[in-house]
Parts: structure tokens; sequence; C-alpha cells
């Protein structure tokens, strides 16, 4: 009988191992023969006698990055499961794949909940939940909403979503659900793409000044730095509704401050720049601005979707599968 192959759990802190794999230890460890101590930290003696004989590397937030050096002390290694977005968070595609290490992760199942909450946000919005709620809480007394709340409501609003992601995807069939108009700007995508979506495909002006609600989904890159700029934003419509669910480097905080304290547009910020914002920072004072602390991915028992996932992809490998989730490193050999 084959020995089950060594794998070691890598993240910080420590307790993140239980809240992904609590649920999923019993099938993990009849896969592999799993290391007793959460690895965080690669600096030890201790750490690396962890690390010698890992073939697979179970890896979650916090996880320092595996450099060369790293890698050297790992000669079996041979896949990372990252439970999170991407393992080139942790590992150089190129360095891994002359190595011959395959990567992946559970982006997917974490996905999931950000389209969730986004979805959710959009419906919220566009019924103006948060101004409702602080005038009845006001008021304390009947609230007459076809006088005081005309302007909500989701039938015929239009949504626009920026950037045909993963999560943007999901949030797109999601709304296909409802009678809102959705409009998608990519540059990558193709209209029938997006058409299949059950959205349109149109250019960022457009988006933005077309969309009640604009909800952002690009990648943090240096040409997506700031693209919701001052320009981006005086085209919104007054009253529209800015959702960034993405990092907040994609959004100029300092032309959102100027556009939201003059209550033209509302934002509902999942992210910032920095994140947190400063402690002064009058976006946390202002009425039309909804903080949230990144909690769109996942929290909770969601992390126990992601545990899964990994360990499903765990199961591939000792079957002799790919990854489902295999990254793939253009011009690798």
């Amino acid at each position: 009988m084959k020995a089950r192959p060594r794998a070691v759990l890598a993240m910080r802190p420590a307790s993140l191992a239980e809240n992904l794999f609590g649920p999923h230890r019993e099938r993990l460890s009849m896969l592999v023969d799993l290391h007793p101590v959460v690895v965080t930290e690669f600096e030890s003696a201790e750490s690396h006698a962890a690390l010698a004989d890992a073939e697979i590397l179970l890896a979650g937030w916090g996880c320092p990055r595996l450099d060369a050096d790293e890698l050297d002390r790992m000669p079996r290694l041979r896949g990372v499961v990252f439970a999170g977005g991407s393992a080139g968070a942790l590992v150089d595609p190129l360095e891994a794949a002359r190595r011959g290490i395959a990567l992946t992760n559970t982006g997917e199942g974490n996905a999931q909940g950000v389209a969730e909450y986004t979805f959710a946000t959009i419906v919220l919005a566009g019924k103006r939940a948060r101004h409702a709620e602080r005038l009845y809480r006001a008021e304390r007394a009947h609230i007459d909403r076809e006088a005081l709340l005309g302007d909500t409501g989701n039938f015929g609003r239009t949504v626009g979503l920026i950037g045909a992601s993963r999560i943007g995807r999901r949030v797109a069939r999601l709304l296909a659900t409802t009678d809102m108009r959705v409009l998608v700007y990519d540059p990558y995508a193709d209209d029938d793409d997006v058409t299949a979506l059950g959205a349109a495909r149109v250019g960022l002006d457009e988006l933005l000044t077309a969309s009640d609600i604009v909800s952002v989904h690009a990648p943090a890159l240096a040409e997506t730095e700031h693209m919701i700029d001052d320009r981006a934003l005086g085209l919104m419509r007054d009253g529209a509704v800015l959702l960034n669910t993405a990092r907040g480097s994609l959004v100029d905080h300092e032309a959102l401050r100027a556009h939201a304290r003059s209550g033209r547009i509302e934002a509902i910020l999942d992210v910032t720049d920095p994140e947190p914002l400063e402690p002064d920072d009058e976006l946390w004072s202002l009425p039309n601005v909804t903080l949230t602390p990144h909690i769109a991915g996942a929290t909770g028992n969601e992390l126990h979707r992601l545990g899964r996932d990994a360990v499903d992809e765990v199961a591939r490998y000792i079957a002799g599968h790919a990854f489902a989730g295999l990254e793939r490193v253009p011009g690798a050999v």
C-alpha cells in the first residue's frame, strides 16, 4: 500500500487552520499524513524540520511567502493548495513551475461569498434600506413610504458591474433573476460572454452615467489603480451608489471624499485604501458612506467552504488528477 503523502498546514494565526479545516480534519487525515503542528513562520529549525518532508503545503492567509531559500528546504514539495484567491501570492509561479510544483486555490469558493454579499448589498441599496432605517429610527413613528420613500425599489434599476471577474460573473447571474438591468464593463470580455450572463457589455463611461448602482470587481493592477477617479465619480448620476468589494486601490479616496461630502453620491466600501482608514478619516462620519471591515470574502462558517474545497483538491492530487483550480503559468514549460 502506497504511503500517504506528507502534508503541512502553514498559516497565521495557527487558529485559522481549525476555522478552515475543523469539519474536514478526519477526511484530510485519511488522505494525507498531516503534520500535527501548524507552521506560522519559516525561520526556525522546527519549521524547517516540519517542511523538509512536505509533499503538499496547505496554506492560508498569513502564510509567509515561499522564496527560493524556503523552496530549497522543501525538495519533495509538489503541490501548494492555497485557501484564498491565488497561490501566486505565496510563491512565484514561474519558480514553482520550474521546480515541478503545482499551484491551486479555493478562489471559486471565496467568490461565492463575495457575490452573495454583493448581490444582497445591491438589493438593499436599491431599496435604500439604510436611509429608511435612519429615517425610521429618527422619527420612531409611522413612515409614509409613498411620500418619503418614493425613490426606492429595484424594478428597472440599472446596475453596472466593473469587471467580468469570477465574482463579477456570479453577481451578474444572481442579478439576472431580478427585474434589474445589468451593464458590464470589461475590456477583456466579449459581447457573447456578457450576453450569456444576462447583461449588456458597454464602455466604462456609459456604465457610469447610466447606472443607479456601480459595483467594482476589477483586479488590482497598475493600470487599474484609481480607475474610479474624480472624472469617473463625476460621471455618476446624482443619488447613485458606488459599491466596492474588490480592492481599495481601485478608488481614488481623495476624490471620493469630495463627492461623498457633497451628498451627491453614496458609497458602500468593504475595502479601502489604506485598510483600515485612519481613525480621523472623514469617510467614517459621512452619513452617506457605509464602511464594513472586509467581510464580503469568507468569514465565520464560510471558511469551512474553503477548507472543503482545499481538501477536495488534495483528494484529486491523491487520485493522480490535475487540480481543478490549477493556476496556469503563461510561458512555463
